[in-house]
């Protein structure tokens, strides 16, 4: 019985510091990106991010001497972001700081770090 009770609070125990951990409060910033295409392939670029108060978070890239820009909403720890895609980019926000993201419905990844 008590091995049982230990078993089932198992996940609480090491969920508990991943609940902790705090985010941070403005993203607003520079990242230098790295990501995955849909199509395998690699890129490298930069990011800049400019929240405001409201949620509203404004992003632009400059990938291969392109650029994009979007605008998302940030709800804690995620960022939806329209781009013009017919998928959004959807970044999580690490407790770093960093943010890791997926676009393209899914089939393409991408880091940013400061």
């Amino acid at each position: 019985m008590i091995l049982r009770r230990l078993f089932l609070a198992l996940p609480l125990l090491i969920a508990a510091p991943l609940l902790a951990q705090e985010i941070p409060a403005d993203i607003s910033g520079t990242y230098k990106v790295e990501g995955r295409n849909p199509d395998g392939s690699v890129y490298k670029g930069q990011l800049t991010v400019q929240e405001s108060a409201a949620g509203a978070v404004a992003f632009a890239w400059i990938v291969a001497n392109q650029s994009y820009a979007g605008v998302g909403m940030r709800d804690g720890r995620v960022v939806s972001v329209d781009w013009g895609a017919a998928h959004p980019v959807v970044y999580v926000i690490m407790p770093s700081g960093a943010l890791h993201g997926t676009w393209g419905d899914g089939l393409a990844l991408e880091r940013a770090e400061k």
